[in-house]
């Protein structure tokens, strides 16, 4: 299977894998969510590598769906399994150690989970409009929380997609 193929079957791997589930609207397929990262990452980051956007569309599998680790190296590849996992949280936790733990994984993540998971806060935080005021300041809180963890190991591949993030936190937060 080629790259191309791969990445039009991770479209379909993440629509299973997500089927039952809702974004916070509770009205929009949870699916969208992970599509719209993948845009993110093509279209805003202008990233092209199928292995980066196949990352995209899966970064939530292994963490809120049975899909696990294995499933996803049998399908996609180590690569993308294991930046899929870098983007796991370890829900076995509590809160305050699991972020601390997921935070501490992502400042030791190679560029492209960094990428995801930029995308991830851009589409969150786009997002965020159905959400209460409270909801949102959250969100921007929890997003700036996340950017100050990966600023200190940032590589340069990520910058153009960090400072990014960042314009759109300082935007919101002015509104």
């Amino acid at each position: 299977m080629t790259l191309n193929e791969q990445l039009f079957e991770a479209v379909s791997f993440a629509a299973r894998a997500h089927r039952h589930e809702l974004r916070k609207d509770g009205k929009t397929p949870y699916s969208a969510h992970t599509f719209r990262v993948c845009l993110v990452v093509r279209q805003v980051f202008g990233i092209d590598d199928p292995k980066v956007l196949m990352t995209a569309l899966l970064h939530d599998t292994i963490e809120d769906t049975p899909t696990d680790y294995d499933d996803v190296a049998k399908q996609f590849g180590p690569d993308v399994a294991g930046w899929v996992a870098a983007l796991t949280k370890d829900m076995r936790l509590e809160e305050t150690p699991r972020e601390e733990d997921y935070q501490r994984a992502l400042r030791q993540s190679d560029w492209p989970v960094t990428i995801c998971k930029l995308a991830d806060l851009f589409d969150n935080l786009t997002d965020s409009r159905h959400l209460t005021v409270e909801q949102r300041a959250r969100t921007i809180a929890r997003s700036t929380s996340y950017l100050e963890s990966m600023r200190p190991t940032l590589k340069p591949q990520a910058e153009a997609a960090f400072a990014i993030v960042e314009q759109l936190i300082a935007k919101m937060r002015s509104a």
